[in-house]
């Protein structure tokens, strides 16, 4: 881990939050095999507020399993509003079809209805707001060169941010590298992460705390103020950072 930082447990698959709070369905995992095979599935994760938005989706293999998370939840598929994929990796994007009328993202790839794309800033680096200081797509390239996570801020433990296979799970160090298709980007963007995030939902594990030590005035990994535009007409959003809280709750 990065100086200055350090990470722990979150100990529960909920934070609460008002408007938002983020949910992860399906804890992902990766699990090597003697054969040298390697047997995953990606994180899936639920935020909940005036949008209803779905990170990723797991695998195909999944198809039926997906729709009973969101029962589970009181929701159908039809319920979900925006399903954004960090990725196109088959264990984070493998069921996108289940949503033909959600606006749909895959990594830097936005489309909503029968094939309408949408215009974005992401490949030039900027967030896709979709609720000013509230709800927003980062581009965080390195382990795909269109890589996204997912911030939400403003709940009860701060700002969570849905990570994908930016962070494979807590205390990943260096194994993260061998999947990477950029481990210099990838870096960058998890420094960027770190800097802001109270909470991690990484693609192959549980959710962990994050938690900086430096003074209240330093912001020494990268952190920024936000940029791009909302999904609606309203002007650019903030990015506050979050004030870490008490433990979330199951």
């Amino acid at each position: 881990m990065l100086p200055g930082v350090r990470t722990a447990a979150l100990g529960a698959v909920e934070v609460p939050g008002s408007p938002y709070s983020v949910r992860v369905l399906q804890e992902g995992y990766s699990e090597a095999q003697p054969d040298g095979r390697l047997r995953a599935d990606g994180s899936v994760t639920l935020v909940r507020g005036p949008l209803t938005a779905l990170v990723d989706t797991g695998g195909p293999w999944d198809r039926r399993r997906l729709p009973a998370l969101l029962a589970a939840q009181g929701l159908r598929p039809a319920d979900v509003t925006h399903v954004l994929c960090t990725h196109g990796h088959s264990d984070h994007a493998g069921n996108i079809n289940l949503f033909p009328e959600a606006t749909l993202l895959v990594g830097f790839d936005l489309s909503r209805g029968a094939g309408l794309y949408l215009p974005h800033g992401l490949a030039r680096g900027q967030p896709y707001v979709l609720e000013p200081g509230r709800l927003e797509v980062l581009p965080t390239p390195g382990h795909t060169g269109a890589h996204v996570s997912v911030a939400v801020h403003g709940t009860a433990l701060g700002t969570v941010v849905v990570a994908g296979d930016l962070f494979e799970r807590e205390g990943d160090e260096d194994a993260w590298r061998e999947l990477s298709e950029d481990p210099a980007r990838q870096e960058a963007s998890r420094r960027r992460v770190l800097a802001m995030a109270d909470v991690i939902v990484p693609g192959h594990g549980p959710p962990f705390r994050v938690f900086r030590e430096w003074g209240a005035g330093d912001v020494p990994l990268g952190g920024g103020t936000p940029g791009g535009e909302p999904e609606g007409d309203e002007g650019p959003g903030e990015r506050p950072l979050g004030t870490s809280l008490g433990k979330g709750q199951d």
